[in-house]
């Protein structure tokens, strides 16, 4: 097997990817809570797509020579990114272009077997408003970083695709 298929066969790279995953959780929580930076709906979601990645690796990491745990967390970690990337846009156009008629509901729309901002309102309630950009960092905004990172997850799981697909001697 080649490095980068070992790699892909390895806990380390999806330990890699669920705590790549944790380090943004928590940076979006300093924001909350040490830099009092409101999140908005579309933030909240943004947050659910890198859960996705999270649960994508924590699935990859259960038994990542197994070929359907690979296949699993691979197919999470795509939906994952592409939807952060798609909320992130979508964030970064009502902000950059915003309009009285484009606007975000204040109240998140989670499925009723999975009220996340009932279970854990501290992580998944909305206080922020979608239009509002209070941070920038290289005059570059948030939304607009997460669609670097979203768009840096895509990446690399294309990169990944092929090697962890293909079955080593003893994976099933």
């Amino acid at each position: 097997m080649s490095r980068l298929q070992l790699f892909c066969h390895g806990r380390l790279s999806w330990g890699l990817l669920a705590l790549s995953g944790v380090a943004l959780e928590i940076a979006a929580l300093f924001f909350q809570y040490v830099m009092d930076l409101s999140p908005c709906v579309m933030c909240i979601y943004v947050r659910v797509a890198v859960l996705g990645l999270i649960l994508a690796g924590l699935i990859g990491m259960l038994q990542p020579k197994v070929w359907i745990f690979r296949f699993i967390g691979l197919l999470s970690w795509a939906v994952s990114s592409v939807w952060g990337f798609s909320l992130s846009y979508e964030l970064n156009d009502m902000q950059v272009n915003p309009s009285p008629f484009a606007t975000c509901s204040f109240y998140p729309e989670f499925p009723s077997f999975m009220p996340l901002d009932v279970w854990l309102p501290s992580v998944f309630s909305p206080t922020g408003m979608c239009s509002d950009s209070p941070w920038t960092f290289l005059s570059v905004s948030m939304a607009q970083w997460m669609m670097v990172c979203f768009a840096i997850y895509g990446l690399i799981w294309f990169v990944m695709l092929v090697p962890s697909l293909k079955t080593g001697k003893n994976n099933l």
